[in-house]
């Protein structure tokens, strides 16, 4: 019959994506005519516990690229947006998202323009992006473990190897 010893380990205790599509505007200084490319950049985030959820804060630059003056010139006008968001990571077994926890944040999907509109003077965007999260923790697992006999060789002097070699067996019977 088996023992079972528990061991404790750190583990994927929750794990989850979530696809997020964000807008976004701003006024440039001229009159846009034109919106000739756009791209995101710099994309940087971190995730925390906020009262057992995780909560992601990121931000990126945007680099739009437009045409004024009757499309005779252009420029790049980069602005830098913000994002927070909550998020609830499912939990395995019971588990429970502690300041302990280490919570990974990846980026799947790099934001991503999906749309860009020039409406009464302003730049709309349309971004989208994908997070996915993992939190390790501290949990417990239970192995099987069997009685095993000792499986070490025993090692012996050579001096008592000899002195067992000079022992006669048949002391006993020469002694009748």
């Amino acid at each position: 019959m088996a023992n079972y010893k528990e061991i404790v380990t750190k583990a994927v205790i929750g794990k989850a994506k979530k696809t997020n599509g964000m807008h976004f505007s701003f006024t440039p200084d001229e009159k846009v005519d034109t919106v000739l490319g756009c791209w995101v950049i710099n994309h940087n985030f971190n995730g925390a516990n906020q009262s057992g959820k995780v909560g992601v804060n990121g931000a990126f630059d945007v680099n739009v690229w437009y045409s004024y003056e009757g499309d005779t010139k252009t420029k790049v006008n980069t602005k830098r947006f913000g994002y927070n968001e909550l998020l609830n990571v499912p939990l395995k077994d019971q588990a429970t998202l502690t300041n302990n926890s280490e919570i990974i944040v990846r980026s799947l999907r790099q934001p991503t323009v999906t749309n860009v509109d020039v409406q009464n003077g302003n730049i709309v965007l349309d971004i989208e992006k994908e997070l996915g999260v993992e939190i390790v923790g501290d949990t417990k697992i239970k192995v099987p473990v069997e009685d095993m006999d000792d499986d070490y060789e025993e090692i012996m002097d050579d001096a008592l190897v000899e002195d067992i070699d000079k022992i006669d067996e048949n002391y006993l019977e020469n002694a009748e």
